[in-house]
């Protein structure tokens, strides 16, 4: 199969994606990464040193050095801690629960706010650090960066908020058919948190800190990318949580989470990712019935252009909807349906617009394209380009395809068919494919056999055509978005999907009931019950019937 080359690509993009990096005596200490100790480890309350096999990090920024080499800038090292310290680990998080007697399930919703809201205070002053490590080891813009860091704070204390009024609804007693009782949620067990690299921060905390809030105990297993983000953030763990509580750590899936799932201790799996991975875990427990799992999985939404659609909005959202974040993102527009008769005009516009993209470095703009983390991205994209022009297809933005060891510009290739990789496999990075439609049962029929159902983009503007695409679209996926690009959030909304896609809901709400469980006190209506139930309020001999009142 020939590869494609971009022969009309605009001389200035080239020699800015030659140029794409910087000499390593001009890393200048506004913008340098952080210097970590990745060599310790969260464990049983205490930041342990590892003196066994650790893995080399490298940034997807290129440095070039005194003698002119150009080259991926190495970051640090960090643990791999092996399958007996994995054991060691969830062996502590067990004995912090100890079967639901530990102090921290047995603590009140008081006492674990408390505790998450010093965490937060202790959170924030590591701000930068943080950031400056998703720049340098995602190659996520300063911009972003922020935002997720930003945003994750928060969603924690949008979760305190929510658990703290949940509890003043919890308070009171409810009584019928002759009994009174009160209702409460209580922790699961053991939780194993795997996030991934994409949103390192913010999609292992929005698993993380639910389930700890609810009065579970946890292991966190740190992504093969984005892993050095979270460093900075051992010490406020280990201080903000009781021991045996968190812990954390990096290490091989099938050295580490593997046995932690076999040795069958866990209540509770949240696994970011893609299903095959999260269907070749959850099989290992040897009672998966035990296991309740909270997946966000693979997708392949798609954008849907109408006849009638405003082609200047669906071109602007639909460049949002593909290449933020260089497309990196589960909740990305990876195909774009456009209808024949404005199919022309949308390309050439789309095209355009994503020729005005900068390349730049994290740190030194946004709004344009940055290098990509995996070592093997680049060329991953160039062979579904490839495959796509062997079937008939063409890249039609002239800057697309051009590329260095970590960056790729963004193709927009058109038309693609069903004879293309990319009509159903989820590319995950910078390649926009665009499909023109006649039918729109077509479409419909593409959506309705996916082996994905999160969400959908549908651009138009007459009600008449809407409403009823509306009313199918939303049996076959979880959101559809009108005039919009896919997107997870506000995070009170709703974030699930169907089929391979998702399993569990991770909104504010939803993610705190994941991790929980409703259980009740009960008692037949009699005098010495009134008395007893009294009594124990009354008395505070229990912290889970009372009726406090947290503000």
């Amino acid at each position: 199969m020939a590869k494609y080359e971009p022969s009309a690509a605009a001389s200035d993009v080239v020699e800015a994606v030659q140029a794409l990096y910087i000499k390593e005596d001009a890393i200048g200490d506004e913008f340098a990464p952080p210097k970590l100790d990745a060599m310790v480890y969260l464990h049983d309350g205490e930041l342990k040193r590892w003196g066994g096999a650790a893995t080399k990090v490298e940034s997807c920024v290129l440095v070039q050095d005194a003698e002119g080499n150009v080259g991926r800038l190495h970051l640090g090292t960090i643990h791999k801690i092996d399958t007996d310290t994995a054991l060691a680990m969830s062996n502590s998080a067990e004995q912090a629960f100890d079967l639901g007697r530990g102090a921290w399930p047995r603590a009140s919703v008081k006492e674990r706010l408390d505790a998450t809201e010093r965490f937060v205070v202790e959170m924030e002053a590591q701000r930068e650090p943080v950031v400056r490590m998703l720049m340098w080891e995602i190659g996520k813009s300063r911009k972003e960066s922020e935002n997720e860091f930003d945003r994750t704070v928060d969603y924690i204390r949008e979760t305190i908020a929510s658990v703290r009024q949940r509890n003043n609804q919890d308070s009171r007693l409810m009584v019928a058919s002759g009994h009174v009782a009160q209702i409460r949620r209580s922790p699961l067990g053991v939780v194993l948190s795997m996030g991934p690299f994409n949103y390192p921060l913010n999609e292992t905390f929005t698993t993380l800190i639910p389930a700890l809030i609810m009065g579970n105990t946890a292991i966190a297993k740190l992504p093969r990318h984005g892993a050095l983000s979270i460093v900075p953030l051992f010490g406020a763990f280990q201080r903000c949580f009781p021991k045996g509580v968190v812990n954390i750590f990096n290490g091989r899936g099938a050295e580490t989470a593997g046995p932690i799932i076999r040795s069958g201790i866990l209540s509770s799996l949240a696994f970011i990712g893609s299903s095959t991975a999260a269907n070749r875990l959850r099989v290992q427990h040897p009672k998966p019935s035990r296991m309740r799992c909270t997946l966000g999985l693979d997708a392949k939404n798609a954008g849907i252009v109408l006849r009638d659609a405003d082609i200047d909005n669906a071109v602007k959202q639909v460049i949002s909807g593909t290449l933020s974040f260089q497309g990196q993102r589960c909740t990305a527009i990876k195909i774009v349906f456009v209808h024949a008769r404005v199919a022309d005009q949308f390309v050439e516009k789309l095209a355009a617009k994503v020729d005005a993209m900068k390349p730049h470095l994290p740190w030194a703009g946004e709004g344009g394209v940055c290098p990509l983390p995996e070592y093997n991205k680049v060329a991953s994209m160039q062979a579904y380009v490839d495959d796509a022009l062997a079937h008939g297809a063409k890249v039609v933005n002239k800057n697309g395809g051009v590329n260095n060891e970590t960056f790729y510009f963004p193709s927009v290739v058109y038309p693609v068919n069903k004879e293309c990789r990319l009509y159903l496999e989820e590319q995950f990075g910078p390649v926009v494919p665009v499909v023109r439609f006649e039918l729109i049962e077509d479409v419909i029929d593409y959506i309705a056999t996916s082996s994905y159902g999160q969400q959908v983009s549908l651009f138009g503007e007459e009600p008449a055509t809407l409403g009823p695409l509306i009313d199918i679209l939303v049996n076959m996926v979880c959101r559809v978005n009108l005039n919009g690009p896919c997107k997870r959030g506000p995070d009170c909304f709703p974030f699930t999907a169907r089929k391979d896609s998702a399993e569990g809901t991770l909104d504010i709400e939803s993610a705190t009931r994941a991790f929980s469980i409703r259980t009740m006190v009960a008692a037949p209506i009699t005098q010495p019950n009134r008395e007893l139930v009294r009594s124990v309020i009354t008395d505070r001999t229990s912290e889970f019937l009372n009726n406090d009142c947290l503000f």
